[in-house]
């Protein structure tokens, strides 16, 4: 079972009913194995070599094994003491195999069985893994599939494949799939090229990306655009609201002005306390003056953080225009090295559209859950013409058990893991007709497919 989770000092995680902190954890290399002590600390486990008895007792079959929830002598209490008393659960598992009276009757290959469940249910062992791919696709496939579009592992490595993904591309990505086809496309990319993100709505969704642990030079070349000006700049009236002039000049301007109403202030207050010369009117107007001074610090303390509200709130807005003018200018050149698609949207508008942006003889591929928007899809780009070798699949994927004289497929399988249409992009002639077209394909018929024909119908 998989979870993502940060490293961090003294958090608490909880994990398939255990609860530990990760400080021990630091420090150690990927895949140590751990153990879960009292308190929520880790330890690393240390490798023991099982003790096996030289006669192993087993039985030949299982066919006089009854399950009657009496072949165990240890209750539910007597466990929960063991527990208590700060027992491992290597130890545990030792004395149910001791109390147990059918354990001798079973099989080799139900005793191991037997002995393997028992581990998984009481002994609290964790091993930290590098992410990757291939795991965090499978974590969030078992885990929340609804979340990356049904998209299953197997599936999402035909579309790297497919997509001929590889370090110094220029890539554009479509996806609803919280990041996880995003962070794929990075890894194989290895951190050099470009990719630019699609994305619906306010702004890009990448949870499932930054489980993968990215070192932050992965993001200089990550851009994303909006879905919604894709129509704009396509037309040629693409255009972000006026630029907003340098923000720190005006900030500067501001604390300028602030500065000299300040300075006048506090001439006048100097003038105003000099003309004071009784004891008693001195001593009221101190007090009158400390709370003029605290109100007015306190609406200075308003003002000041108010404007770097507004100071930080434009420098993020023209970071983000410029951000996304340098993303409209990569669009522009439509040479991308490729395109992948996989939201929950209708495929066919989204990949007619951002066809445009990419380059001639490169691939591209669309995955869909299910078959019918992708036919569609498939018969709209065939009218259209400008692709070539379009494909429609498919992948089939069955676990297999591979252990000692018991391989054999699980007899559980996934029912279905998506579809990918997938092709390559050629240069559309736009001038000619879909009539001459199909006149220009009966004129390359070949000539002895047309003999054929004309002996047939005579």
């Amino acid at each position: 079972v998989f979870k993502a989770v940060p490293v961090l000092r003294r958090r608490k995680i909880i994990f398939e009913k255990q609860w530990f902190y990760l400080d021990n954890a630091i420090g150690h290399i990927y895949g140590t194995t751990f153990e879960v002590t009292n308190g929520g600390n880790l330890q690393p486990k240390q490798e023991v070599e099982e003790t096996t008895t030289e006669t192993k007792e087993a039985g030949t079959d299982n066919r006089n094994i009854v399950d009657d929830g009496k072949s165990q002598k240890l209750t539910h209490d007597d466990i929960k003491a063991l527990k208590d008393k700060g027992i491992k659960g290597q130890e545990i598992v030792q004395q149910l195999i001791e109390n147990s009276t059918t354990f001798r009757d079973k099989t080799e290959f139900a005793q191991d069985k037997y002995i393997k469940k028992k581990k998984k249910k009481y002994e609290a062992v964790i091993t930290i893994v590098k992410p990757s791919t291939r795991i965090l696709s499978t974590m969030y496939y078992a885990r929340e599939p609804g979340k990356i579009n049904h998209l299953r592992y197997d599936t999402l490595a035909q579309m790297l494949t497919l997509g001929n993904i590889r370090a110094g591309n220029k890539m554009i990505v479509m996806e609803t799939c919280s990041g996880l086809v995003l962070g794929a496309v990075m890894e194989r990319m290895g951190g050099y090229g470009s990719i630019i993100q699609m994305y619906p709505g306010g702004g890009p969704v990448r949870a499932a990306t930054s489980c993968f642990g990215f070192p932050k030079p992965f993001f200089d070349n990550l851009h994303e655009f909006p879905l919604s000006k894709v129509h704009s700049l396509l037309s040629g009236t693409f255009s972000t609201e006026s630029l907003p002039s340098d923000p720190e000049d005006n900030a500067l301007v501001e604390e300028e002005s602030n500065g000299l109403t300040e300075e006048k202030q506090t001439s006048l207050q100097e003038t105003e306390e000099e003309p004071a010369t009784e004891a008693a009117m001195e001593m009221t107007q101190t007090e009158e003056q400390e709370t003029m001074d605290i109100n007015a610090e306190d609406a200075e303390f308003k003002q000041n953080r108010e404007k770097e509200n507004v100071r930080e709130k434009q420098i993020k807005q023209f970071e983000r225009r410029k951000k996304l003018m340098e993303t409209a200018a990569l669009l522009r050149e439509k040479n991308a090295d490729g395109l992948i698609v996989a939201s929950k949207f209708h495929p066919t508008p989204l990949l007619l559209s951002l066809l445009e942006f990419v380059a001639p003889s490169r691939p591209f591929v669309v995955y869909c859950q299910y078959k019918e928007p992708l036919l569609e899809c498939y018969t709209k780009l065939r009218e259209r013409g400008g692709v070539i070798n379009l494909k429609l699949s498919e992948t089939w994927l069955r676990n297999y058990q591979i252990l000692p004289d018991r391989s054999h497929p699980k007899l559980t399988m996934s029912g279905g893991g998506g579809y990918l249409l997938s092709g390559i992009t050629v240069v559309l002639d736009k001038g000619k007709s879909d009539s001459s077209n199909s006149e220009a394909l009966k004129m390359e018929e070949p000539s002895p497919k047309r003999c054929k024909v004309r002996d047939l119908h005579c």
